[in-house]
């Protein structure tokens, strides 16, 4: 048995803070169905799985609520197994029903009832569906009394927490057993929930996302191909990256403008390509006031380079004796540029006042210099 675990694709997430962005964002959702449709004839699995969280809310519309099936459709020979998860649960009235109203594509199906089902004569399926965005019992307990045919491969689908993890990541509301593959005696328990890939043994894994939608948590989206020789045999599961858009975190303790170039050819190499790269940029240090300039036109560049740039700026202003040079003036203007130099680099003060002093004698500088 050959099978494509997914989970956490969340169709519809409105990506609001990336304003015009938001869009591409949206689309690369759906075209990443296409790409692990792709993977999967690729690989020669016949089935994928989808550990919950399809759409980002209980209320799309029929647009984004159609969107997902017409992909899934134009793959005619691949089965897709979909499972309500927290952001989707199925509810009376829900967004399940309304699939169900609009009618499915033949090779598309939901599972929506906690019970076993043929996957073929040899392996059998076993959905944990949520009809709650949160569950204070653990779901997947009655796997080890639900009975399949002997020497049947048994696989877990489900959404939700292992504890280990805290609340950080997943809902620990919906709480999931560690050992429950082995428990419940599956040969592979297909998790959706927490949006990195992530092994929590040999035989339960998290997929993650195909598209991600934060930074510190998956970097590139994945899915994972999953080999099950036999039934008791341990899985095979390969990791393969199928998003369009990377994410990356990154930290610059800046001492001199030089630092840059070479920060840039890193990215370059390793962020291919560039015009695909979410960034988090936190830049921290202490420059003089001319290499300040250089620093902004540098991050004006990496903007127009990467999809998205957010830069946090915890900088000092560490002005030289050209900076101060540079301010043509006697007396109180002077003096002025002299205090706040001093005030932006105390470090008895806090990191607001030290900041609006260095911002204020970058002001001084450009004025000075205009």
């Amino acid at each position: 048995m050959r099978i494509l675990h997914t989970a956490d694709w969340q169709i519809g997430k409105p990506f609001l803070r990336f304003g015009e962005n938001a869009a591409c964002l949206r689309a690369a959702r759906l075209d990443a169905i296409e790409r692990l449709g792709r993977l999967a004839l690729a690989e020669g699995a016949a089935h994928v799985l989808v550990a919950g969280d399809i759409y980002d809310s209980e209320t799309p519309s029929n647009v984004t609520l159609r969107g997902p099936l017409e992909r899934m459709r134009g793959f005619a020979s691949l089965a897709w197994h979909l499972l309500p998860g927290n952001h989707d649960p199925h509810r009376p009235g829900g967004v399940w029903e309304r699939l169900r109203a609009i009618g499915l594509p033949p090779n598309v199906h939901l599972h929506l009832t906690p019970e076993p089902i043929a996957l073929d004569a040899l392996a059998f399926l076993l959905p944990v569906p949520l009809t709650n965005k949160a569950e204070t019992r653990d779901l997947t307990a009655h796997l080890a009394e639900t009975a399949t045919p002997p020497g049947a491969i048994r696989i877990g689908l489900a959404h939700g927490a292992i504890a280990q993890f805290g609340t950080s990541e997943g809902d620990a509301r919906n709480a999931i057993d560690p050992k429950r593959a082995e428990q419940a005696g599956l040969d592979y328990l297909a998790l959706g929930d927490w949006h990195r890939t992530q092994e929590i043994n040999a035989r339960t894994w998290y997929a993650g996302t195909p598209e991600p939608d934060r930074h510190n948590s998956q970097t590139a989206g994945r899915a994972l191909i999953v080999t099950i020789p036999q039934a008791s045999a341990l899985p095979k599961v390969e990791p393969h990256t199928v998003g369009t858009y990377h994410w990356r975190s990154e930290t610059l303790a800046l001492t001199e403008l030089d630092q840059l170039a070479a920060r840039e050819a890193a990215l370059r190499t390793e962020a291919e390509p560039m015009s695909k790269l979410v960034l988090a940029l936190a830049v921290t240090g202490a420059l003089a006031i001319a290499e300040r300039r250089g620093l902004d036109q540098w991050l004006e560049r990496l903007q127009a380079s990467v999809f998205h740039l957010d830069a946090e700026l915890d900088l000092r202003i560490r002005p030289d004796r050209d900076d101060l040079e540079a301010i043509n003036f006697d007396g109180v203007l002077r003096r002025t540029a002299e205090t706040l130099k001093n005030r932006a680099g105390n470090d008895a003060l806090p990191l607001a006042e030290r900041q609006a002093a260095a911002d204020a004698l970058m002001t001084l500088y450009l004025e000075a210099t205009a």
